[in-house]
């Protein structure tokens, strides 16, 4: 005679061996995808097609202290628009929306164009909130750029277009960016952080001035 518990043990044992020796459905399947190939892109979106590194450091908002003036001017349009207040970081859906108010309103101009100075290749991860410290960097969120005072972020040009025109364009454009923005052209004057850097006058001598018999001293070079 067996008693309750033994003939339980053999039961139970019995079942876990059946069902070790059962083979395993799932099906494993190797891919030569990497992780970052998985993310897709739109052809309209603004994002980069390919990245090394998916997270990425925060970084700061860079500041123009070294004196350089590189892409404070217009270099492809007519009119446009750069930041006058305090350097941001814009992100893609925000510069996709001003893009659309741009291209909807110069939608009546047969051959204009609408020129993007800037481009959000920086991936933002974001973690939820009431989120204890620790266990790694958060999920991938959105694209996004970082871009001083000074920069130009968008230039209209092709066809020609009325200033009036262009700035009532752009004006509604820059209200779907998060920081103060500035209407130029062609004849505005590079742009150094706080400091625009206007060319000086040219030093007019009224002649009326030069007392008579002044004689300017020139000095010839001597011949060997």
């Amino acid at each position: 005679m067996f008693s309750l518990s033994s003939i339980t043990r053999r039961t139970l044992g019995g079942g876990g061996l059946a069902r070790a020796q059962q083979p395993s459905t799932q099906h494993h399947v190797n891919t030569v995808l990497s992780p970052l190939s998985l993310f897709t892109r739109g052809r309209a979106q603004l994002a980069p097609k390919q990245v090394k590194n998916i997270k990425r450091h925060k970084g700061r908002i860079p500041i123009p202290t070294g004196g350089s003036t590189k892409g404070t001017t217009l270099a492809y349009g007519e009119w446009g628009i750069r930041i006058k207040g305090n350097g941001a970081r814009l992100t893609a859906k925000q510069l996709s929306t001003a893009q659309e108010v741009i291209l909807k309103k110069l939608k009546i101009l047969k051959g204009s164009q609408v020129y993007l100075r800037v481009f959000p290749d920086i991936p933002v991860c974001i973690k939820g909130n009431e989120t204890r410290m620790g266990k790694g960097k958060g999920t991938f969120e959105f694209w996004a750029t970082r871009v001083p005072i000074g920069r130009v972020i968008f230039e209209i040009g092709g066809v020609p277009i009325r200033e009036e025109l262009a700035r009532d364009i752009l004006r509604q454009a820059a209200a779907k960016l998060p920081t103060k923005m500035e209407f130029i052209n062609k004849s505005t004057p590079p742009r150094l952080g706080y400091l625009v850097l206007t060319p000086p006058k040219p030093v007019t001598i009224d002649p009326s001035t030069i007392p008579e018999g002044a004689v300017t001293a020139v000095t010839q070079p001597t011949l060997s």
